[in-house]
C-alpha cells in the first residue's frame, strides 16, 4: 500500500508581489524577522492579510 502525502498548507501560494524599497530598510527588516525568529515573507503576508480584513468593504 502506497501512503498518501497529505499537506499541511491549506492554500498554494501561486504569485508574486515585487516592491522596491530602499536596501537599508530591508536589510533592518530581514534581520528583525530573524531576531524575532520569523521570516520576512511571512511578516508581510500577515499585514496583507490583516489590512484586507481591517480595510474591506463590506466588514
Amino acid at each position: 500500500m502506497a501512503s498518501e502525502k497529505k499537506s499541511k498548507k491549506k492554500t498554494r501560494k501561486d504569485s508574486q508581489l515585487i516592491i522596491r524599497i530602499n536596501v537599508a530598510e530591508r536589510d533592518n527588516f530581514v534581520a528583525l524577522c530573524d531576531e524575532m525568529d520569523t521570516s520576512a515573507a511571512r511578516e508581510i503576508r500577515r499585514f496583507i492579510r490583516g489590512f484586507l480584513r481591517q480595510d474591506s468593504p463590506g466588514k
